[in-house]
């Protein structure tokens, strides 16, 4: 097709799309409903909507009581804590007459209800305490680390256990009841002799009795909190 009758072509459709409207709303004008329609605009809310005038007479349904002044709503009272969320504190301290000496330790779990285990290390002191859900049940004198060795701060989760185990890096030492702290192989566990003069090298050495009844209800995750010198006392919080 050459230019000329494209251009006739595209009029001939404009012209034959006006005469289609053309007709189209001249169909609309002769239709009743189409005036219907254009009538109803002119309708009233209450045309469209029925009301019944006996119910608004008469207030209708339930009576509606109306409050003067302010009125104040009660406010539920927040849930009490989580008690997995609770500070962590001490509620009882084993009743042990003077200082521990090397080798001695002391546990008592009887009547102590289930809660979370606790370890905590003085390393001034020189001593381990274990708390079962804020009561202390073990406590003994243990071998820690030295300057070159030292044994770390920190609180630290027990990260696995191994019920026989020997030091790979001391010439197979023994550790019974191993509860590993740190990956480069801190830990407490037993089968060391503990008596003044010796020291470990950075691990947390207890009397085989001690380790034994840690190692049977301590689990992976339970903390352990190496200090220097920090003391508790009833009611103080330890994590």
């Amino acid at each position: 097709m050459n230019p000329i009758l494209t251009w006739i072509g595209g009029a001939t459709a404009a012209l034959v799309l006006v005469f289609s409207g053309a007709s189209l709303a001249g169909a609309m004008m002769d239709d009743p409903s189409t005036t219907q329609a254009a009538e109803s605009d002119d309708m009233t809310i209450e045309d469209a909507i029925p009301i019944d005038a006996d119910a608004v007479a008469t207030g209708g349904g339930d009576d509606i009581e109306f409050v003067e002044g302010e009125v104040v709503q009660d406010v539920p009272e927040k849930p009490e804590a989580d008690a997995k969320q609770a500070p962590f504190v001490v509620k009882r301290i084993l009743d042990i007459d003077g200082p521990i000496k090397y080798g001695q330790w002391y546990w008592d779990d009887k009547n102590v209800p289930d809660g979370p285990i606790v370890m905590t290390v003085d390393l001034d002191a020189r001593v381990i305490s274990v708390f079962k859900g804020g009561y202390e049940i073990g406590a003994a004198a243990a071998l820690l680390g030295t300057d070159k060795h030292p044994t770390p701060t920190g609180t630290f989760p027990i990260l696995f256990k191994q019920r026989h185990n020997v030091s790979e890096k001391y010439d197979n030492a023994p550790m019974p009841w191993s509860m590993f702290l740190t990956s480069d192989g801190v830990a407490i566990h037993g089968g060391s002799t503990i008596e003044n003069g010796y020291a470990s090298h950075g691990c947390i050495a207890i009397p085989d009795e001690l380790a034994s009844r840690i190692f049977a209800i301590a689990k992976k995750g339970d903390k352990v909190i190496i200090t220097r010198g920090e003391k508790l006392e009833m009611g103080g919080q330890i994590i």
